[in-house]
């Protein structure tokens, strides 16, 4: 709608992912790295997590886009975790291109066994990657782990990628996967962006959408960071409600306070503001946590204050006691 008042060729702020448009910042290229690195190493698991909006499908389709321009490398990418055992094998194989024969899970495992070999002859890899995997119910991930077993005496058959939230690392540490954690040999875990790759980003993919022109004023570009966190996706959406903002108001250029406007009509601002109020609590309860301890060492808390905690103690002790003693009322 707002392309042509600012000479744009397309929208530089699609929410869907788009290789073309990719910033890799600092912690991006070295997620990416990682998984090239254990892809090509065939380190078998891999582990990417990240909160929502920062960037890990997007950085998915790039690894896929450079994989697949590789003769030697094989990929399946499951986008929709919530499958069931069989059906999951099944897509995998349908996703590599196997024709399959049969309809039990035993034979289509056999049939992907087969193929893994045949790749590992071909001095071809072959790479899972699931994305949304904190999706991921204990039966898939148990298969998952079975997966990982189909290994020769030199390297892994399956290269498998598993990309999701933080739940996922949750989920991961749970003592009834302890099997699968000690096989994740690569993890990383994507940061959002800094104030300086935030204004890089935004400039890039309106000079890839054919802007020749700045657009966003440097404080414009300050309220973004401030509102959006550095995460990708809060920045897109903020820059094209403001673009479309000045489209309508009939402004070549947005400046800070209609970021503002686009953030308060968004309700950004209150969720940036419950993040800012958490972060100032914790270092407030830090700092107090300090402060004590310095006054204890060096002696400067009154000796008022030292009967009070003692008086604490003694309430402490007496609780415990009355409550071990009411418990074994009951044995």
């Amino acid at each position: 709608m707002y392309e042509t008042f600012y000479g744009l060729n397309e929208n530089p702020f699609n929410v869907t992912p788009n290789p073309e448009f990719i910033f890799l910042g600092k912690n991006h290229r070295e997620a990416l790295a990682q998984l090239l690195y254990g892809v090509r190493e065939k380190k078998g698991f891999i582990v990417i997590t990240g909160e929502v909006g920062t960037g890990k499908t997007t950085l998915i389709h790039y690894l896929l886009e450079k994989l697949e321009g590789n003769n030697h490398t094989k990929t399946a990418f499951l986008f929709n975790p919530k499958l069931t055992v069989h059906d999951f094998i099944q897509y995998i194989l349908k996703d590599l291109g196997v024709r399959v024969q049969g309809q039990t899970k035993g034979e289509h495992l056999h049939h992907l066994h087969r193929y893994l070999l045949n790749a590992y002859r071909r001095d071809e890899r072959v790479v899972l990657i699931v994305d949304e995997a904190q999706g991921l119910n204990p039966e898939l991930l148990e298969e998952i782990r079975l997966l990982s077993n189909l290994e020769t005496s030199k390297s892994k058959l399956l290269q498998i990628v598993l990309v999701g939230q933080p739940e996922l690392d949750k989920t991961l540490s749970r003592p009834g996967f302890r099997q699968l954690r000690q096989r994740i040999n690569l993890r990383y875990h994507l940061t959002p962006l800094s104030e300086k790759e935030t204004g890089e980003y935004i400039e890039k993919r309106l000079r890839i959408a054919g802007s020749h022109d700045p657009i966003f004023t440097d404080q414009a570009i300050r309220e973004i960071y401030r509102r959006s966190g550095g995460i990708p996706r809060l920045i897109n959406i903020l820059s094209d409600n403001a673009l479309l903002n000045g489209f309508a108001l009939d402004q070549k250029q947005v400046n800070a306070k209609s970021i503002r406007e686009v953030s308060a009509d968004l309700k950004l601002h209150q969720e940036s503001r419950r993040v800012w109020q958490w972060v100032l609590l914790c270092l407030a309860i830090v700092s107090g946590f300090i402060v004590f301890f310095y006054l204890n060492q060096e002696g400067y808390l009154s000796p008022l204050y030292h009967e009070v905690l003692r008086g604490f103690e003694s309430v402490k002790r007496i609780w415990v006691d009355g409550w071990k003693h009411f418990s074994n009322l009951f044995n």
